[in-house]
């Protein structure tokens, strides 16, 4: 999992400036994977921390990040605790005065930030301006919005954007080896909309095989049966991630559709093929390609709390609609 961060734009930029000595004061680093987060911030505050690859001591001081137990790398709130505290504020004051231990640097780690509340995000604002000399931070977040535009004037923001379905795939390998099929992976890192950790969710949680039957019948049932169908689609509770699988549905039927003999090298959902055939037979080109623009509009739709059943079945009659 580590090397899949790694390779992030992000990581590259804050490596650089540590090689180069002109390391920000303050870093936010965003990131729409709750769930991996605070791995995420551990691996970059190594950088800040970097002596020589593979000595003794990078490797000790590496272990005792991932173990949150370095001296001079603070990380709030705990792990029990959802969001950091007015109380943790006034700690990472009084810490930020005290020399650091083992050398010249003291970082503080702070993850999710946007969860932090109005009065303790203002807390901190004068420290993140003029820190100690020595001290550094480093902020994450799944969103930038509910962070005050005081404390974004006065960090450096980096973005970690969602990664390509393959690269996703090559990290489920990783981190699962052979404990799930291929096609599982495969199909869960391309519904994951580049989030690591909702294919994970995915996998682990086993609904990503409901998700796949409902979408695949939802595309292929007559029109007499779509009511009931929608009905029953409408319960699931994830509804974002069913749309990504219904998204995916329509776009290898699309490359079937259009690609012939070379389809099945670009296919996302290679297991699925012979339900993938059928909805290519059964949907035109030009309404296999609006299908990507109805689901957007339905997503849109569902953000701003939309009826979901309404949502999904006007999609998929205007998808029918375009067929015609």
């Amino acid at each position: 999992m580590q090397t899949l961060f790694q390779s992030s734009k992000a990581y590259r930029l804050i490596k650089t400036e540590y090689a180069e000595n002109k390391l920000s004061h303050a870093y936010l680093l965003l990131l729409d994977d709750a769930r991996n987060l605070r791995f995420v911030l551990k691996t970059f505050a190594k950088i800040f921390f970097y002596e020589d690859e593979n000595t003794a001591s990078t490797e000790r001081i590496e272990k005792l990040i991932d173990s949150e137990s370095f001296s001079d790398c603070l990380i709030f709130p705990t792990e029990k605790d959802k969001k950091i505290k007015v109380e943790d504020a006034e700690k990472i004051l009084e810490e930020s005065l005290l020399t650091p231990v083992e050398g010249d640097k003291k970082l503080f780690i702070i993850g999710d930030f946007a969860e932090a509340n109005v009065q303790t995000q203002n807390k901190l604002l004068k420290l993140l301006e003029e820190p100690p000399k020595g001290v550094y931070f480093l902020l994450g977040a799944t969103t930038s919005f509910s962070v005050l535009t005081t404390v974004l004037s006065r960090v450096k923001t980096l973005e970690i954007n969602g990664f390509e379905p393959h690269i996703l795939t090559q990290a489920l390998q990783r981190i699962y080896g052979d404990k799930y099929e291929k096609s599982a992976l495969s199909l869960c890192a391309a519904a994951a909309d580049g989030n690591l950790g909702k294919a994970q969710n995915m996998l682990e949680g086993g609904y990503y095989k409901n998700l796949l039957d409902e979408a695949k019948e939802l595309c292929l049932c007559e029109s007499y049966r779509l009511p009931l169908v929608v009905k029953t689609v409408s319960e699931t509770k994830r509804q974002k991630e069913f749309l990504s699988v219904l998204r995916l549905i329509f776009r290898d039927a699309l490359v079937i559709k259009t690609q012939g003999k070379n389809a099945e090298k670009n296919l996302l959902l290679q297991a699925e093929k012979p339900a993938l055939s059928d909805v290519a037979d059964k949907y035109s080109a030009h309404a296999l390609l609006y299908a990507q623009e109805a689901i957007s509009a339905a997503e849109k739709q569902i953000f701003t709390n939309a009826n979901f059943a309404q949502c999904i079945e006007i999609c998929i009659v205007k998808i029918r609609k375009e067929n015609k």
